[in-house]
């Protein structure tokens, strides 16, 4: 890890030395100085870290070089930021260039005389240069082969009797068998087990309602509650408004009788303690209900307690021959290759490590992920070596166990730019889903990503980040949460196991401390690791996340001595954390000059507000997230922020008094911003916002089209989202493309919505959309269009297009149905006609369908080999639809048919005993809503 950590520091001083040369001036030669040191030291450093752990002086110099390294970012940030503030103020201002300048060159050439020495100490030692310029080019080119095609669904391995058992038990045992338990240790494969009971067959067609809940060791019953009726009731935007506001009593409630009135499934995942249950009781009924809850836990115990007649799955460790089976289809991921065999070498030493694992299935899929990214048979031998040594290591020490053990080795394997990125993820709050945009922004604003990418692949440093995701799930040590509707990752998780892991390196690290909150690694409090007291703890404190309360009387603990140089705090909360006042923001501005990222999102303040205009101070802030906090003015301080890249500034509700924002007319300033989410309306401006100079932008969230020049878009041409929210410029939008060079070539996702109540009267013209931005993966519109343009306008990889409000006449199926890579189909008032038609061959790749509100469609006709991928159908509002298509007894994929807000002679011809049912009959999941 602390590789890792020279190895930005080296690509930061480069950074400061290209873009800050100005800051600089004067001490650029002792930078460039201490740059060649710091990168003679890393030759040695591969060889140390592996060594620190049988060699006490080792170690110590390892942790030296880590703060040296630090020491080196804080003297020229710090002397930086007082050279800016002597540009700005001029003469007024109390900075003393010659006297820092002195003082700056000596504190530079004493580290670089430390580093110098440190370097020679390891040479001396004994310690191999391993990590030179051939090596990293290597390691770099492996990392390049990562990508989606090496995200493979959760592999199911000796499952199959546990999953016909317990589905046996919810769908033929009776009322008094409600609860089931699937109880094992961790890694054995609970949440698998139940993920693949959830999805199957069977259990679709009985169970009517569905639900799935993370109770993390912190159980909050509010957000179980919700989130379990959520997904029971799939209520409307003012039904899901209406369960937001109750209090507890009434969703326990609402949630109860639901229970009561369908048949419903509800998994509670890694439930740990009686009391969690205690908690969460009131909401669930005991008796007079056909709804049936599965439990999964590491502690057996509970079941007795929560329902002595529960019944209990007790899952055991994997057989010989199916953890081989598990280990190949992780480590080799080209098995579905005919021509490929596994050498017997290979075999050898996969058998033998895999035996090591213990029958554990989270073990044998970490070390499979790990030996996937390794070629050859002298790269299988050397983990052999390894994981054979670490067994024997840890009986000497009171023996870990083998699953720790194999975490272990995954993680010191990892390259070293990926270790940084695990760690982040140390600092989210356990079972959470982790977004993967925000922490692709954060992990670029921190600099955990190089700022070195690739430009002859026209990468940017966010797909450099995506492909480090990417290699983290393939490995194992992240989980895959939610994809996208074209297929990329849309969230993440981790294991809580690869969790307790990643704050235990965390620690050991020093690179990430966490306050508050109570979030436990096994039966050690995080918490009690940032012992303020302990001055280790604190000095080298780089990034800090904080855990709040729902009132907050400060930011940051008073008596908790943070070091000054800070570069990332990170706040986490209950959804109404509220602070008493914005004032208490102040301190951070003037205490943490050196920040990176901010992220207040979410903690609300009073209303109407003003942002503290010390912000300003905030030289080298690259996130600030102030979404959802209410605030509603801005100071012009802001626009000194330069080296700004991510501001959010989203607002929770669409059309409420806080949902606008008054922005000075200095955010094209930033014009080192990438990613811009504006509030649904900015406020009075006393001039137009200019934002044309910002030609670094990628995301760009609710364009202020009533404040800026449409026109200017185009001049942000590495724009990917756009986000319009201002229906009365739609056309003028549409209007300003004129291909082949008035056009957004990079965008990949364009959103044209209206927070009206209906649909806006102005035509948009879809052709012209289509044409000036070639690269569109997903497209969404909301307003009338006449017609739609021939398939072959559309970009070929386009794979989401929602349609609102478009009221065509002409069939629209009779084109969607040939854009080759579309995924994901979503139409409101899309159509005006009676007859619609899905031809054969059409929609190859289609996924989802969602037909919502096509009042007068009358008959629709799917044809046989139509939608072949079909996996999800959602019909809504279609009043005058009699029955489903007789083609849908073809679409063998259906898994899922939704029918909501449909006359109930539609319903009822669907049903068991329906004249409609035999062309659905082979869905396992249909559902009904009113």
């Amino acid at each position: 890890m602390v590789d890792s950590v020279v190895n930005f520091a080296v690509e930061r001083l480069g950074d400061l030395l290209i873009e800050e040369a100005r800051l600089l001036h004067g001490v650029s030669d002792q930078v460039k100085k201490l740059q060649t040191e710091l990168k003679r030291m890393q030759c040695f450093l591969r060889d140390a870290e592996r060594r620190q752990d049988e060699d006490e002086t080792i170690k110590n110099w390892i942790s030296e070089i880590r703060q040296l390294a630090y020491d080196a970012e804080d003297v020229i940030e710090i002397y930086a930021t007082k050279v800016a503030g002597g540009l700005s103020f001029g003469a007024k201002n109390p900075f003393s260039k010659g006297k820092h300048l002195h003082k700056v060159g000596t504190e530079i050439v004493s580290i670089n005389s430390r580093i110098s020495d440190l370097t020679r100490s390891l040479q001396t030692y004994g310690l191999t240069a391993t990590r030179d310029n051939e090596e990293r080019a290597l390691e770099a080119k492996r990392e390049l082969r990562w990508s989606y095609s090496h995200i493979v669904e959760e592999f199911v391995v000796g499952l199959d009797e546990d999953i016909e058992r317990v589905v046996g038990w919810l769908v033929n045992q009776d009322q008094h068998s409600r609860v089931v338990y699937i109880c094992g240790m961790g890694g054995l494969g609970k949440t698998t087990l139940a993920k693949n009971i959830y999805h199957q067959n069977a259990i679709r067609r009985h169970f009517d309602g569905f639900a799935w809940a993370y109770i993390s060791q912190q159980c909050k019953k509010r957000d179980v509650w919700e989130g379990v009726l959520l997904k029971l009731t799939s209520p409307s935007k003012e039904e899901r408004d209406e369960i937001v506001k109750m209090k507890d009593e009434e969703l326990a409630k609402k949630l109860y009788k639901v229970q009561q009135e369908k048949k419903c499934l509800i998994i509670l995942d890694d439930i740990w303690s009686d009391n969690a249950w205690d908690i969460l009781r009131p909401a669930f009924p005991t008796e007079n209900t056909k709804s049936k809850i599965v439990f999964t836990s590491r502690n057996k115990g509970i079941s007795s307690h929560v329902d002595p007649k529960g019944l209990v799955h007790e899952l055991g460790c994997l057989n010989t021959e199916d953890s081989w089976a598990l280990f190949k289809k992780k480590a080799f991921p080209k098995k579905d290759d005919p021509e490929f065999t596994i050498s017997n070498d290979l075999e050898r030493l996969g058998r033998d490590m895999v035996a090591k694992c213990a029958g554990l299935p989270l073990a044998i899929v970490v070390l499979g992920g790990l030996l996937a990214t390794k070629d050859t048979i002298n790269e299988w031998e050397k983990i052999h070596r390894s994981i054979s040594s670490y067994l024997i290591r840890g009986e000497e020490r009171e023996r870990k166990s083998r699953l720790d053990e194999v975490l272990d080795l995954s993680y010191h394997d990892l390259p070293c730019q990926l270790k940084p990125c695990f760690l982040y993820l140390s600092q989210f709050p356990e079972d959470s889903e982790i977004p993967k945009t925000k922490l692709i922004q954060l992990w670029v604003a921190e600099g955990v990503v190089s700022s070195q990418y690739d430009i002859e692949r026209d990468e940017t440093m966010e797909d450099v980040a995506e492909r480090y995701l990417a290699n983290l799930i393939s490995r194992c040590m992240v989980q895959l949460g939610q994809m996208g509707s074209n297929g990329r990752i849309k969230t993440c998780r981790l294991h809580d196991l690869m969790r307790d892991l990643c704050l235990k390196k965390a620690r050991k690290e020093h690179f990430l401390y966490i306050i508050g909150g109570s979030q436990q690694n096994g039966t050690t409090n995080v918490t009690s690791s940032s012992n303020p007291s302990d001055p280790r703890q604190t000095d080298g404190v780089r990034r800090l996340a904080i855990f709040l309360d729902q009132q907050v009387d400060q930011l940051i603990p008073c008596n908790d001595k943070v070091n000054q140089n800070l570069r990332s705090l990170v706040y986490f909360h209950d959804k109404k954390c509220r602070v008493e006042s914005w004032e208490l923001i102040k301190g951070l501005f003037k205490d943490f000059k050196l920040l990176r990222i901010l992220d207040l999102e979410g903690i609300k303040g009073p209303k109407g507000q003003s942002l503290p205009e010390e912000v300003g101070n905030m030289l080298w802030l690259k996130f600030l997230s102030l979404k959802g906090t209410r605030i509603q003015v801005l100071p012009s301080s802001l626009g000194n922020l330069e080296n700004l890249q991510t501001l959010n500034l989203q607002t929770v509700n669409k059309v409420s008094w806080d949902s606008t924002i008054e922005i000075p007319n200095v955010i094209s300033k930033l014009k080192g911003l990438r990613h811009l989410y504006l509030p649904n309306w900015c406020g009075n401006v006393t001039n137009n916002l200019q934002l044309e100079n910002l030609t670094n932008l990628q995301t760009l969230v609710n364009f202020p089209a009533s404040k800026c020049d449409v026109k200017d878009l185009l001049k942000l041409k590495k724009l990917r989202k756009l986000v319009l929210n201002d229906p009365r410029y739609f056309e003028k939008f549409t209007e300003s493309f004129n291909p082949p060079n008035e056009r957004l070539d990079c965008l990949q996702s364009l959103s044209l919505r209206t927070d009206m109540l209906s649909f806006p009267d102005q035509t948009i013209d879809i052709e012209k959309l289509v044409l000036g931005c070639p690269s569109l993966h997903k497209l969404h519109v909301e307003g009338r269009v006449e017609r739609l343009p021939e398939a072959r306008l559309f970009p070929p990889q386009l794979s989401k297009l929602t349609l609102w409000g478009c009221r065509l006449v002409e069939d629209p199926m009779v084109t969607l149905e040939k854009l080759p890579n579309l995924k994901f189909l979503s139409g409101w008032e899309m159509f005006d006609g009676k007859r619609m038609v899905c031809s054969q061959n059409g929609f190859p790749q289609l996924k989802v369908l969602a037909l919502r509100g096509l009042s007068n469609l009358e008959e629709w006709k799917v044809e046989n080999q139509a939608m072949p991928n079909l996996y999800r159908l959602s019909i809504s509002d279609c009043n005058k639809l009699k029955t489903v298509p007789d083609g849908l007894k073809f679409v063998t994929g259906l898994r899922e048919l939704e029918i909501r807000w449909m006359p109930t002679s539609f319903k009822t011809r669907l049903g068991t005993a329906g004249e409609d049912y035999h062309k659905v009959q082979h869905v396992p999941s249909i559902v009904f809503f009113n």
